[in-house]
């Protein structure tokens, strides 16, 4: 099985990036992060791969103070 993919690979990907930031404006520090949060679990669960996603929190921890 292929391993995490960090290669660009969405499609549309500065409609997404407006729309993430959209999804975000008139909301506080405390719900951006909540609805972050929700994000991180929903696209966790739909990948369902626990290697995959232990190499993602690898990445995201990557060059971190």
């Amino acid at each position: 099985m292929p391993g995490l993919n960090t290669a660009p690979n969405i499609a549309n990907a500065d409609d997404f990036y407006a729309a993430l930031l959209a999804l975000h404006e008139g909301h506080s520090k405390e719900e951006s992060d909540a609805i972050n949060a929700r994000l991180i679990l929903i696209l966790a669960n739909h990948i369902g791969d626990g290697e995959i996603l232990k190499q993602a929190l690898e990445a995201a921890r990557k060059d971190m103070p």
